[in-house]
């Protein structure tokens, strides 16, 4: 069966941090979700590739996933070759989604940029006919970028209040990256720490979409209304 729903990030961890929360509310409301992470995360300051593999399986577990697979581009490297968009065509001419979810355009590590610009060009060639891979061809119908480490104002906000207890869970799952320890001590923030940080955020976000938790989201297209008596979120 296609998937609904595909979240598609550069390494283990990052769907969790950014949109996990919206992945588990569609899976809860029937959906089928997934995850590509582009990388198996041997460059990371702890833990090793074996280790994220582990903690990235009960993160899907967790999060109701339907499908989730590491491809085998170099940590630290991702490059927008024809190479690797081709790997990421073929994985969305398999999986065939409705909805794709990329990391925003712009981030402060490379690898979370570019995998932005891979994600977009991959899914526009994986529509080609005549391009030679296997499958057949397949675009996306939305593409949606997850904003939450970007200081922009998102295009709208999914409420994850229902989801936010789960969500911190999956993201607890990487054991090797957020327990306490000496590796990274001066990069990653105290465990006790973690909570605070991520609910701080939730929270701004919720504020603006007028609920407790909110993940956000921009959308490059103009969006379209039927009914404007419907239209959420109130202006006064």
């Amino acid at each position: 069966m296609p998937l609904d729903i595909l979240a598609l990030a550069a390494h283990r961890d990052d769907v969790e941090q950014t949109c996990g929360g919206t992945l588990l509310k569609m899976a809860e409301r029937g959906y089928r979700t997934g995850i590509l992470d582009l990388t198996q995360g041997e460059m990371g300051t702890r833990g090793s590739a074996e280790d994220r593999a582990r903690e990235a399986a009960e993160a899907a577990r967790i999060l109701k996933v339907s499908w989730r697979h590491a491809l085998d581009i170099p940590d630290g490297r991702v490059e927008n070759t024809l190479e690797n968009r081709q790997k990421v065509a073929c994985v969305i001419r398999e999986q065939r989604p409705r909805v794709l979810i990329l990391p925003y355009w712009e981030g402060r590590h490379p690898d979370h940029y570019t995998a932005s610009l891979l994600g977009y060009e991959a899914a526009f060639i994986s529509g080609l006919a005549k391009l030679p891979l296997e499958g057949s061809a397949h675009r996306p119908f939305k593409i949606i970028y997850a904003s939450l480490y970007r200081d922009v104002r998102p295009t709208f906000v999914v409420d994850i209040t229902a989801q936010f207890e789960t969500r911190l869970e999956s993201l607890m799952a990487y054991k090797s990256q957020f327990t306490d320890q000496q590796a990274g001590s001066g990069i990653f923030p105290a465990q006790k720490e973690i909570r605070a940080r991520i609910e701080s955020m939730a929270r701004f976000y919720g504020l603006l979409g007028g609920v407790t938790y909110a993940e956000p989201f921009v959308q490059k297209e103009v969006g379209l209304v039927d009914d404007v008596m419907a239209i959420p979120v109130k202006s006064i």
